[in-house]
């Protein structure tokens, strides 16, 4: 950890129960979480919430979902995923609650909210929660979780290339959140959120060709993947200009990149 405190040490002091779904089996961390964990991956506002019968219930169907209807995102999920973090603020904390979230210095590691019951990224909010949202957030973790890890093993960028110094890509759709790290990214974190709109605009297709939905999460999903397909289609634009700061491993990824969003 960036506190030189190896992260087994902190790991250890958290209990879980098992969830076992396709016959894989995922932790779903209890007790209390600590504060090294918390300060890592900038969670110090989150507690775990309590477990309850709702909660299993929700969490086994999302990962059934994704078993059942998308098999190549559960295996991804199964590969990245071993640990789940359902979260929610502490009591007095003012703030809006994250609805997913994953840290590459939290490897296999997911953290939701009730939130992702409910929020659809960017910004699709269903009034009735649902477990396919929560599936989507589950997926769309694990496939960071995916990502981060392939660029520690393979050289996707070219060598001297920094996070710090990379040229910003505009992101129009976040100019109201007021914070400029959000409003211009990274070609890296660029490269993130194209890797994962694929899979999830995938995802979406996938279920609104099914005749299972609620009319509700029909609404929600077509909303979300009315505004998830022109986001790609500029960042993948965006990342094609600026392909010179990519190895030739990178650029491979690029191509099979754009191949998949012409697809979608």
């Amino acid at each position: 950890m960036k506190s030189g405190t190896p992260y087994a040490e902190c790991a250890r002091s958290l209990r879980s129960d098992g969830v076992t779904v396709a016959g894989v089996s995922f932790d779903w961390f209890d007790a209390e979480l600590p504060d090294e964990i918390a300060d890592e991956i900038n969670l110090t506002d989150y507690e775990i919430v309590e477990h309850t019968d709702e909660r299993r219930a929700a969490l086994t169907q999302a990962l059934d979902r994704l078993s059942l209807v998308h098999p190549e995102g559960f295996a991804r999920v199964r590969e990245f995923v071993r640990g789940l973090l359902w979260v929610g603020l502490k009591p007095g904390v003012r703030a809006s609650s994250l609805t997913s979230s994953s840290d590459p210095a939290l490897p296999y590691v997911i953290v939701f909210s009730e939130k992702a019951r409910h929020h659809i990224p960017p910004n699709t909010v269903s009034p009735e929660p649902s477990h396919i949202f929560l599936a989507e957030n589950l997926l769309h973790e694990g496939t960071h979780q995916s990502i981060s890890f392939h660029v520690l093993q393979h050289q996707v960028f070219t060598d001297g290339y920094s996070s710090k110094t990379s040229p910003k890509i505009e992101i129009a759709w976040r100019a109201s959140q007021g914070v400029a790290r959000n409003q211009f990214w990274e070609i890296d974190r660029a490269f993130h959120a194209t890797c994962v709109y694929n899979q999830l605009l995938r995802f979406r297709q996938t279920e609104l060709g099914r005749d299972d939905l609620t009319p509700n999460e029909r609404a929600n999903f077509q909303s979300a993947y009315d505004e998830g397909l022109p986001a790609v289609r500029y960042l993948m634009r965006e990342l094609e200009l600026l392909s010179g700061h990519f190895s030739s491993h990178g650029v491979e990824l690029l191509a099979d990149l754009r191949h998949q969003t012409d697809q979608l």
